[in-house]
C-alpha cells in the first residue's frame, strides 16, 4: 500500500492591488499564498438605488460583474489555506473590502484574520502577520455609512437634474460643495470693486559699503500713511524736496524658523502641486506605487513610502532613530536638535497610521532615482526631503528693520541674513501665493545720514482673492471639514469630467454649467450644499468609526430633511429644459424671433419656429445687458471629403471634435478629428482625439482602431516612442 505524504496547507494573505503581491511574498516566503482582490468586489448596483430605505437603510451589495473570476480564485485558495489574512489597506475603504472578500469566499471565522501594516516593509509585514486581530465593524460601518450617504444623494438628486437640465448630470454630496466653492470664490471676483492706492519708494545708499537699498514709506507724523491717488502722492513728493534722510532706529534680532511637519495626504496633494504640477489624482497614483513597491535592482520590489491616505504627523520612534542617525551623518550634529522633533496630530484627524515618510533610509532620494521613472523621482523626494527635514534643527535668521526719518514722514526697510541654514540646507516648504523676499541690507547704524537716489511713485489697485487652484481648493476642503484626504483626487477629477469646472492653467474656474447646476442645488438643497452641514456629517461618520454612533441613526437624522427637499425639487426646480428668455431679435431665414434657450454648450439663441426652421446662433451680451448675435466661424482644414471632395470643416459633437463636409447638409460625410501625430504602437495609422463614453474624457487613440488598440490621455510629441504620460486608457472607449 503507498505511502501517503501529508502537505502542510499554506496560509493564505489577500491584498488589494495585484503590485503588492509581488513585494509581500518576498517577506513571508514559501509557506504563503498572496492573493490580490484588485480592490472591492462587491458594491450597490449601478441599475438602482440598491438600499432599502424602509428597513434601515440596508444596502443589498452585488458582486462586481468583473470580479467573479478572482472571488472564485480566492474561494478555491481560501478552501485549502490553512489560515486566511486580510491585508487590505489600513483604511475604512480597506476594511470594507476585507469584510466583503470574507463574506464572499465563506472562510470559517476561526482561521481568518485582519493584518493591518502602515509600510511594506519586511518588518511591518512579518509583525502584522504575528499579531493579526479582528475584523473591525466600526470602521467597515463608518465606509457603509459614506457610501449609502452618497448613493441616496447621487442616485435622487441626479436624476432630478437629468429631466430639468440635460441627462448625463450629476450630483455628489461632497463634489456639488466643491464646485459651489468654486462658483461663489468667482462670484466674489466677478463683483469685486477695486480701489486705488499708491507706494512711495525711496532708493538710498549708505553705510561703510554705499550699498543701495529700498525703503517703504509708512507713516506721517507718527500716524499710518494711506495714498490715495496721484495728487496726493505728488503732495508728498513736493514735501520731499530736499528732505534730509536720517536713521532714526535699527533693530536687528535673532529668529528661528521651524521646519513643516511630515506630510499628510492633503498636504501632500497641494505641495506636488505646487512645487511639481502635478494634480491632485496624478500624486495619489505616483504615491500608491510607491508605496507598494517599485523595483530597486536586485533587491526586487521595494515598498518605498509609507501608507499614503494619512491625516496623521504621528511618526514611529523607529523612525524618528533612523532619521536621527542620518541626519547626524550626512550634515554634523549642529543639524541635529537635542530631543526628537514632535508634531502635534489635528483634533480631527484620523491618528490610525503614520505621517507619509520613507520606509527605508538606506534608499535616499539620489539613490533610488535610476530605478524610478521621472515622476515617481520627483514625488520621493519631496516625500524624502521633507521627512528629513522635519528633525532636523531650526534655521536661524538675523531680521534687521531700520526706521528713517525724512522732514515729517517714516520709511521703512528690512532685511534678513541666514546665519544657520537648519532644515534649509534640505527643504523649504512651498506657497500658494508669491511672496516678497527680503533682501539684505547694508551695514547701518543710527542717525547715519543716507543719500537719496530716487523716490518713486507707484500705483496699486486691490486685487480680489485668486480663483482656486488644485492645491489650494484641496486646502480650503480640508480646514472646512469636508470629504476625506483621501477623496480629494476624485472629488477635483470629477468635477472637471462633469464640465462644471475648467482649468485654466492652473486656476479652476467654473463654466456656465456649473453656475447654473449650483444654483438650481443651492435653491433646492440649501442643506446639501452647505459647507458646515457637510462637515458635520463627516464629524458623524468620525463618530460611528469611533463606534460612538450607529451608523443608521446617523442616516435616519440626515434623510428626513433630505427626503422633504427631494419631493419639493421634483415638482418646483426650474425646468431649463423648457425655460427661455424672449429676446426682440428676429430669425433672419423666417423671420420668427428668436429667444435664449439652454443647450449642451451653455445658452444660445434659438428659433421659436422649431422644428420648421432649425436656425440657432451663439450671442455675447454687451455693457448694457443687450444680446448680439454672433455669427458661428466655421474653422475650415486641409482635409478633403472623400465623397464629395469638398472642404473639411472642424465640429464639436457629443464625443468631442471631428471633420465634417463643408456641403452640410448636401453632404453628410464625417471623419474622426486627426492629430497628424503618428501611432507611437504600429506606426499605420496616426492618433485621433476621441472621448470616453462614460463621463466625456478626452483621449486619444490610433484610427486604424481596432486594429492598433493604442489610446493614451495625453498627445505624445511627434516622433516619441513610449506611453503617453504612462496613463494608458485601456477600454476607455
Amino acid at each position: 500500500m503507498a505511502k501517503s505524504l501529508a502537505v502542510k496547507a499554506k496560509s493564505l494573505v489577500i491584498v488589494e492591488s495585484p503590485a503588492k503581491t509581488k513585494t509581500i511574498n518576498k517577506f513571508l516566503g514559501s509557506k504563503f499564498t498572496v492573493m490580490a482582490s484588485i480592490g472591492h468586489v462587491k458594491d450597490l448596483p449601478k441599475s438602482n438605488l440598491g438600499i432599502d430605505i424602509e428597513n434601515g437603510f440596508a444596502p443589498q451589495y452585488v458582486v462586481i460583474k468583473e470580479k467573479a473570476k478572482t472571488i472564485k480564485e480566492l474561494k478555491k485558495a481560501g478552501k485549502s489555506a490553512d489560515k486566511i489574512y486580510l491585508a487590505t489597506d489600513p483604511d475604512r475603504e480597506g476594511e470594507a473590502i476585507a469584510w466583503h472578500v470574507a463574506d464572499e469566499i465563506d472562510a470559517k471565522r476561526e482561521k481568518t484574520f485582519r493584518v493591518l501594516f502602515n509600510e511594506i516593509t519586511e518588518k511591518a509585514v512579518t509583525s502584522a502577520i504575528a499579531h493579526p486581530t479582528v475584523l473591525d465593524k466600526d470602521k467597515f460601518d463608518a465606509q457603509q455609512a459614506r457610501r449609502v450617504l452618497d448613493r441616496l444623494v447621487g442616485y435622487q438628486v441626479s436624476p432630478i437634474l437629468w429631466d430639468k437640465v440635460r441627462r448625463g448630470l450629476s450630483a455628489g454630496r461632497v463634489q456639488s460643495v466643491a464646485v459651489r466653492l468654486i462658483c461663489d470664490r468667482e462670484r466674489a471676483i466677478l463683483a469685486f470693486v477695486p480701489k486705488e492706492y499708491w507706494s512711495i519708494i525711496a532708493e538710498l545708499t549708505g553705510g561703510a559699503s554705499g550699498s543701495v537699498f529700498t525703503a517703504k514709506l509708512s507713516k506721517k507724523a507718527g500716524k499710518k500713511l494711506e495714498i490715495g491717488n496721484v495728487n496726493e502722492a505728488a503732495a508728498i513728493l513736493k514735501d520731499l524736496e530736499g528732505a534730509r534722510f536720517r536713521v532714526s532706529e535699527v533693530e536687528t534680532r535673532q529668529t528661528k524658523r521651524n521646519p513643516a511637519p511630515p506630510f499628510t495626504t492633503s498636504k501632500l496633494q497641494q505641495e506636488a502641486s505646487r512645487k511639481l504640477g502635478f494634480t491632485a489624482k496624478k500624486t495619489m497614483m505616483l504615491a500608491q506605487q510607491l508605496y507598494e513597491g517599485v523595483e530597486i535592482g536586485a533587491e526586487g520590489p521595494v515598498g518605498l513610502i509609507s501608507y499614503m491616505r494619512t491625516d496623521s504627523t504621528r511618526i514611529s520612534s523607529e523612525a524618528i532613530v533612523a532619521a536621527r542617525s542620518f541626519i547626524e551623518t550626512k550634515f554634523g550634529k549642529e543639524y541635529l536638535p537635542a530631543s526628537p522633533v514632535v508634531y502635534k496630530t489635528k483634533k480631527k484627524a484620523q491618528d490610525a497610521h503614520e505621517a507619509i515618510r520613507p520606509t527605508y533610509f538606506k534608499h535616499d532620494s539620489d539613490s533610488v532615482n535610476k530605478y524610478l521613472s521621472k515622476d515617481q523621482a520627483r514625488l520621493y523626494q519631496i516625500i524624502w526631503n521633507r521627512f528629513i527635514a522635519c528633525q532636523m534643527s531650526p534655521a536661524i535668521i538675523d531680521q534687521t528693520r531700520v526706521q528713517i526719518e525724512a522732514n515729517d514722514y517714516t520709511f521703512n526697510a528690512s532685511g534678513s541674513v541666514i546665519k544657520f541654514q537648519g532644515f534649509m540646507a534640505v527643504y523649504v516648504e512651498g506657497k500658494d501665493m508669491e511672496e516678497e523676499e527680503e533682501g539684505r541690507l547694508p551695514v547701518i547704524k543710527k542717525d547715519d545720514v543716507l543719500d537719496m537716489k530716487t523716490l518713486t511713485p507707484c500705483q496699486h489697485f486691490t486685487q480680489p482673492l485668486p480663483r482656486f487652484t488644485e492645491a489650494t481648493l484641496v486646502k480650503e476642503l480640508e480646514e472646512n471639514g469636508i470629504g476625506r484626504p483621501s477623496t480629494y483626487a476624485a472629488i477635483i477629477s470629477t468635477i472637471q469630467d462633469r464640465e462644471y469646472v475648467v482649468k485654466d492653467k492652473t486656476q479652476l474656474k467654473p463654466t456656465e454649467l456649473g453656475f447654473l447646476v449650483t444654483d438650481l442645488l443651492v435653491g433646492n438643497f440649501p442643506k446639501i450644499l452647505d459647507v458646515e452641514f457637510t462637515a458635520h456629517l463627516e464629524e458623524e461618520l468620525d463618530l460611528v468609526e469611533e463606534g460612538k454612533m450607529k451608523w443608521v441613526d446617523a442616516l435616519t437624522e440626515f434623510y428626513g430633511p433630505f427626503k422633504e427637499s427631494l419631493e419639493k425639487a421634483k415638482k418646483d426646480m426650474k425646468n431649463v429644459k423648457t425655460d427661455t428668455v424672449s429676446t426682440d431679435i428676429s430669425c433672419e431665414k423666417c423671420g420668427n424671433p428668436m429667444v435664449i434657450k439652454w443647450g449642451r454648450k451653455g445658452k444660445f439663441l434659438a428659433c421659436t419656429g422649431y422644428p420648421e426652421c432649425k436656425n440657432t446662433k451663439d450671442f455675447t451680451t454687451d455693457g448694457g445687458g443687450n444680446v448680439v448675435p454672433q455669427e458661428r466661424v466655421v474653422e475650415t482644414t486641409d482635409a478633403v471629403c472623400p465623397k464629395c471632395g469638398s472642404q473639411m470643416a472642424i465640429k464639436s459633437g457629443r464625443f468631442g471634435r471631428f471633420l465634417a463636409c463643408t456641403k452640410y447638409p448636401e453632404c453628410k460625410s464625417t471623419m474622426p478629428y486627426s492629430t497628424n501625430i503618428p501611432c507611437p504602437e504600429c506606426s499605420e495609422g496616426k492618433l485621433v482625439e476621441r472621448r470616453t463614453k462614460k463621463g466625456g474624457r478626452v483621449f486619444f487613440g490610433c484610427s486604424t482602431y481596432p486594429k492598433c488598440s493604442y489610446a493614451a490621455w495625453k498627445l505624445p510629441k511627434a516622433g516619441e516612442a513610449e506611453d503617453a504620460g504612462g496613463e494608458e486608457t485601456k477600454g476607455a472607449g
